[in-house]
């Protein structure tokens, strides 16, 4: 690598994330000294976009830019998300970008994953190939852990863009949603819950057939979010598998209808979407911590969800038998789930039915890496809230997908995700609902039974649970469905 610039080891010794506070907009890399117009092969840069972020650039030489992810607003804490685009440039220009603030050190990118690519005249997003980036400790950026990867541009014409996986926008949200509302389908309907602190919109979506609707009938609900962390886009196209499959005319998915409710909302934190946020909202709120006690007007989203569970929860008619929160992780292959812990061996043992079938369904899903904890740091998630909250026969897991790939069978090798494959993953997801209600009227099979493997592995976790310290929210749990209103409720659970 070239050397730096003494201004720029001063800029890394004060710290650079007091310095930035915003995207980067039509921003020239200019050499040291140069003050005329940009000309061609003076990269310019733009994050002031939809889901962009970069917060600055800085020429190290022609061949090579220092680049700075803007930290998530009103939080210095995150900065993983970069989403970027690159113009003004020379045919046959090959350059080297170093992304060099990242706020993790333990990253996919040792094992191979790439930052995404895709230009004007090629608007699929593709990886870079793996032999182009480098993951390392740097000693010119306070020892931070440094990504680095090589591009050649090869058409002047065309606008680069590169981010840190495959962006999924709330536009893109709120596009696909109009069409699936411009269908008109009976089982599927879209309710407006709430806004957003910038005044965004939270959707919740029901799909189930209108006969579980009626009044008096009991209703047995699946209850999914997403994106309540705006870095993690894959857990959208996971979201959007799970969803389209639903509303498909599968036979599967018309099985599913008649038997379920399902409650879905795809986009928690809509702010921190649009803004390039990699975990925070708007106010700099991890809103995963925040299921306690959410804000009505610092956590409106969350707040709103949360009452509506309360509301289904007390309602005797309603029984809520699975929550499901998607996201995406940052150092792990595969899909995976994180379940609760509990006393009872027996409720335990049923929680880990549903991965167990999901593994069966899904190549990419792993049940060696599912496990189940309590750690006092997740205690404000919603899989640790809600399963304190409600009873034994409601099941809250947190679904992982890696934000790289998946190794397939008992081999080592690594299959990059893509858009269609996180997708087929939800679909996946939706498949196993009529496995675990044994609603297969096609190709009817038993409940497969838990192995005596899963029975160690349930004793071994019960047996660290009752030998590790933390609060026990499931204490705080009702001790049966009440008749009062949400709100006298809602921060009382």
């Amino acid at each position: 690598m070239a050397e730096r610039s003494k201004t720029a080891d001063t800029v890394s010794a004060i710290g650079i994330d007091e310095i930035i506070t915003g995207n980067l907009s039509k921003y020239p890399a200019l050499p040291p000294g140069y003050y005329g117009q940009p000309k061609k092969g003076h990269l310019l840069f733009d994050a002031c976009f939809e889901s962009g972020n970069l917060g600055r650039v800085d020429h190290v030489t022609e061949f090579e830019y220092d680049l700075f992810i803007r930290p998530d607003t009103c939080n210095p804490r995150f900065r993983v998300w970069f989403n970027f685009t690159v113009e003004n440039v020379k045919e046959s220009q090959r350059v080297i970008f170093n992304i060099v603030n990242f706020s993790k050190t333990k990253s996919l990118y040792r094992d191979g994953m790439a930052p995404m690519v895709k230009s004007t005249s090629r608007p699929k997003w593709q990886r870079l190939p793996p032999k182009n980036v480098y993951y390392y400790r740097c000693p010119d950026h306070r020892k931070n852990y440094v990504m680095s990867f090589a591009f050649c541009f090869d058409r002047e014409e065309d606008v680069y863009q590169f981010a840190y996986c495959y962006p999924y926008t709330y536009t893109r949200l709120q596009h696909y949603l109009d069409n699936l509302q411009k269908r008109n389908m009976d089982y599927f309907c879209r309710e407006f819950l709430g806004c957003t602190v910038q005044q965004r919109q939270l959707d919740l979506l029901t799909i189930t057939n209108p006969v579980n609707l009626r009044p008096g009938v009991q209703q047995k609900v699946v209850f999914i979010t997403a994106r309540v962390h705006p870095g993690e886009t894959p857990s959208s196209f996971v979201c959007q598998g799970i969803i389209d499959f639903l509303v498909s005319p599968h036979p599967i998915a018309k099985v599913l209808r008649d038997h379920l409710v399902f409650k879905v909302a795809p986009m928690l934190n809509p702010d921190g979407v649009y803004l390039g946020n990699y975990r925070c909202s708007l106010m700099g709120f991890d809103l995963n911590r925040h299921w306690v006690d959410p804000s009505p007007w610092a956590h409106p989203t969350l707040h709103s969800i949360k009452q509506l569970i309360i509301e289904m929860y007390n309602n005797p008619k309603i029984s809520l038998e699975f929550y499901i929160d998607i996201h995406a992780h940052s150092t792990m292959m595969n899909g995976f789930m994180y379940g609760n812990i509990f006393e009872e061996e027996e409720r335990f043992q049923r929680q880990a039915i549903f991965p167990k079938l999901l593994c069966q369904n899904a190549e990419d899903f792993s049940f060696s890496s599912t496990s189940f904890n309590r750690d006092a740091v997740k205690a404000g998630t919603g899989r640790r809230f809600l399963g304190g909250l409600l009873d034994d026969t409601s099941y809250c897991y947190t679904l992982e997908v890696s934000f790289y790939s998946y190794i397939v069978g008992d081999t080592t090798f690594a299959v990059p995700y893509t858009e269609e494959t996180y997708m087929k993953l939800g679909r996946n997801v939706a498949r196993t609902f009529l496995d675990y209600y044994r609603l297969n009227t096609i190709s009817e099979r038993p409940l497969a039974p838990l192995s005596s493997t899963w029975k160690e592995k349930a004793s071994s976790y019960r047996y660290g649970y009752n030998q590790s310290p933390g609060n026990n929210q499931a204490a705080s749990k009702p001790q049966k469905k009440i008749q009062e209103s949400p709100k006298e409720n809602i921060h009382s659970p």
